[in-house]
Parts: structure tokens; sequence; C-alpha cells
């Protein structure tokens, strides 16, 4: 089974995570900032990855913490999943979207972490949150995670919309890209037989 489990606590948050890469899109999530929690359960119903969260944090002070820390927590939930990443089909992709907004996001599960953020976000919150956070949780989760993930957002003019949009297309994108390939079940998807490390050490 491809579970991953991980607590994280520092003086600014305590969080605890388990993912089931083989679940069904069930979840139970609670960060204490609303609107994440609502990103969180779209990120799990569609990726049909199994997510529990608990989250505490200084949000007395901003949803700063919380909000990255998340995102580091449930990276490394789905890195400790993935194990050796033997069998995976690695990428993924996805074009989402959603009434004005169409987003797009492209996954490559290569235990390189990297971000491209091409996502212009309207207002400055939603709710109580700061719309700037939402890129710290994608760079957070692409560090932790092991992703090369590109995230764009193609269009739209509703905050909520784009933001939506983004985290069901990383959802989608995260669905394929973590599913087994019958084909080459028992392989690691390089050529090097081993994923990671830096362009310069081979072909990927």
């Amino acid at each position: 089974m491809r579970i991953g489990t991980v607590e994280r606590v520092t003086r600014e948050t305590a969080i605890s995570v388990k993912v089931d890469l083989d679940g069904t899109g069930v979840y139970d999530v609670s960060t204490g900032v609303g609107f994440l929690d609502h990103m969180l359960e779209q990120l799990s119903r569609h990726s049909l990855i199994d997510l529990t969260v608990r989250a505490k944090g200084d949000t007395h002070i901003d949803d700063h913490h919380v909000t990255e820390d998340t995102g580091l927590a449930i990276g490394s939930a789905i890195a400790q999943a993935l194990g050796g990443r033997v069998g995976i089909r690695r990428y993924g992709d996805a074009l989402i979207p959603m009434d004005e907004t169409l987003a797009r996001c492209a996954i490559d599960l290569s235990n390189r972490p990297y971000l491209v953020w091409r996502v212009a976000l309207p207002a400055q919150k939603l709710g109580t949150m700061e719309t700037e956070l939402f890129r710290e949780w994608f760079q957070a989760f692409a560090q932790t995670c092991g992703a090369t993930l590109h995230m764009e957002s193609m269009y739209g003019s509703n905050t909520h919309h784009i933001v939506e949009a983004c985290f069901k297309a990383l959802a989608r994108a995260l669905r394929a890209a973590v599913e087994v390939d019958p084909r080459a079940a028992s392989a690691v998807p390089s050529t090097k037989g081993v994923l990671g490390g830096s362009l310069e050490a081979g072909a990927q």
C-alpha cells in the first residue's frame, strides 16, 4: 500500500498528514484557514488521493506559516508514499476550465524540485487568506514532493476561480503521475535507473 504519514512540529506550526495514493479521494482536512481547507479538499477529491490533515499554527499573526508548512508536509507524505518511485507514470498534465478561467498544470515526479508559477491573482485576499500565499504553498509542495511543477493560469478574472482551477489542475496532473503503469510496473521511469540529481548527471 502506498501510504505516507508525516508529523511536522515547529515553534510556529504543528501538522500531521496522512495520504493514500491509491484511495478514492476521501478527505478530512482542518488547518484553521477556511479557504486553504477548501483547496486541499479539491486536491484530494480530484486526485483520488485520500488525505487527512490536521494543522494548528500562529494564525493570530497571519496564515503564512500554516499555509507553507502544510504544503511541505503534504509534499513529504506523498514523497514517502512514492518510495523509490518504481513503476509510476511519472508525468502528468491537466487543463482545467472553471467558468471564465483556464488553468494548466504539468508535473514531473523527477525527484528534482522546481516550480514555475505563472499565475496572476487580481484580488489580494480570499476570505482571510492573502492570495500571495498560494505560490508559497505550491513552492513548498514541489520542494518536498520532489516535483518539477509548472503551474499557469492562462486567463481568468475571478480570483477564487483561478486558485481553485489551479488546485484542480494539480490534482488531475498528480493523479496521472502517481499512477502505476502496468506496462512498466517494476521499472524506475528513467534511463538512469534512479530519479533525482542534476540535469548534468545524464538523461532522464
